[in-house]
């Protein structure tokens, strides 16, 4: 094999081989970071970022993503309002965005490991504004269900490859700190996005023009911004096979996974259930009426989950994820016990608590299985963990929505609880008695 491989762009970046560990992880993104410049197209010289600038570029474009993926939550209880359709008719919008996006990783999840970082990047962010386009012109069912799903698609094509490129592109002299933040900023982003959409709809009635206008604009400035970064993921063969539908996690994370997956299905099953139920729960049951306080829950929840996760970077994965999964069983039945109280405020102060477990599990997660792999396999594994947390997500989320106009929303949201709860003691317990990180 040769020393060196061709780039897209007709650089040479020295070949790698997956690491282990934080030292030879410092060495790749070291010399990623050399590569600063490559040949455009065109034959002419474009300038690209290189060191700080690209790596704040490639935490920006998480953020981003993850604002686009809560702003639509509150608007839906307006639309359905105004276009009269069914609470199984909502549900439905959302399972669209949840299919679509697990298609899409399970074909695309590892396509950037073969075809290169910026030109998935960028597509996928032009694919990403059309579906803003969609929601600011939503006159019906079907193309509200058009927009959720081109997003699905999207936000399939963004997420693994975002997580690998911050991972890429992390400064060599600050090892681990991309895998902080690669659970801190999507956190952040799910929590800006809730929170000033919900302002803005109490704020003025054109609030979804305004919303989606600028998502649609920063969206297009991205898919050009991303062009700029240096790529860090080569171009080699097998593209072709890599669109196959699989779950590939790499032989060398497959231990810190397997360690991680109960912890990644509960946390992000916990996730479903405010983000899904919180909402009608503080609208219909708990007496909020602004917009604002339908959607602080979800603020709430991943806002404290991503001050969480900064504040626990220091300790073991180990650590961390065992405190999480406590904290979400903990937080969880507090929350059942605050809906069964009828108060609002401690309904809220409940969602602090599982939401600190929410962000510090899913950061030793990703303590745990980031060093395990080099760059060309970091697209496939993010993939993985972003399938399974999907569907702990979307699954129950979805059948909590067609059982709650059956079965009424408290007792639905009380059974979807309960169920939490059970999964993340049971991770903990799992975790307490595994002694590697």
């Amino acid at each position: 094999m040769s020393a060196v491989s061709s780039t897209p762009t007709g650089t040479t970046t020295p070949a790698t081989s997956p690491t282990t560990g934080s030292a030879t992880h410092a060495g790749d993104a070291a010399t990623t970071n050399a590569t600063t410049a490559a040949t455009s197209g065109t034959g002419g010289r474009q300038r690209r970022l290189h060191g700080s600038p690209a790596f704040v570029l490639a935490l920006s474009s998480v953020v981003a993503l993850m604002v686009g993926a809560s702003a639509p939550s509150p608007f839906y209880p307006v639309l359905q309002a105004q276009l009269g359709f069914s609470a199984g008719t909502m549900t439905t919008i959302f399972g669209v965005y949840a299919v679509t996006l697990l298609a899409t990783l399970l074909v695309t999840g590892s396509l950037s490991d073969h075809v290169g970082r910026r030109p998935v990047l960028a597509g996928g962010f032009v694919v990403l504004a059309v579906s803003m386009v969609g929601f600011w012109h939503a006159d019906g069912v079907a193309t509200l269900m058009a927009s959720r799903a081109v997003q699905g698609v999207a936000a399939g094509l963004l997420m693994s490859t975002m997580s690998a490129a911050v991972v890429d592109l992390e400064p060599a002299s600050r090892p681990g700190l991309a895998a902080t933040l690669n659970s801190v900023t999507p956190l952040f982003g799910l929590a800006a996005g809730a929170l000033v959409a919900g302002a803005v709809l109490d704020a003025t009635p054109h609030a979804l023009p305004i919303v989606f206008a600028t998502l649609t604009v920063a969206y297009l400035a991205l898919a050009a911004g991303v062009l700029a970064l240096p790529e860090t993921s080569p171009r080699h063969e097998g593209w072709r096979r890599s669109l196959r539908p699989q779950v590939g996690i790499p032989a060398a994370a497959r231990p810190a996974f397997r360690r991680s997956a109960p912890a990644l299905f509960a946390g992000w099953a916990t996730g479903g259930l405010y983000l899904s139920l919180g909402a009608p729960i503080v609208g219909q049951l708990l007496g909020g009426r602004s917009h604002v306080e339908q959607g602080a829950v979800v603020t709430v929840l991943t806002g404290v989950g991503a001050l969480s996760s900064y504040l626990g970077r220091r300790r073991s994965p180990r650590q961390i994820t065992l405190y999480g999964t406590t904290m979400l069983a903990v937080g969880t039945l507090l929350t059942l016990v605050a809906l069964h109280a009828e108060s609002l405020v401690a309904f809220l102060l409940a969602a602090m608590v599982a939401g600190s477990g929410f962000g510090t599990s899913f950061l030793g997660i990703m303590r745990s299985i980031t060093p395990t792999v080099g760059p060309e396999q970091r697209g496939e594994l993010f993939s993985s963990v972003f399938v399974v947390s999907y569907l702990a997500f979307g699954l129950p989320a979805v059948a909590a929505g067609f059982a709650a106009p059956h079965f009424g929303l408290e007792t639905t949201a009380t059974v979807y609880g309960l169920a939490v709860v059970v999964l993340s003691a049971a991770a903990a317990l799992a975790r307490a008695f595994t002694t590697r990180d």
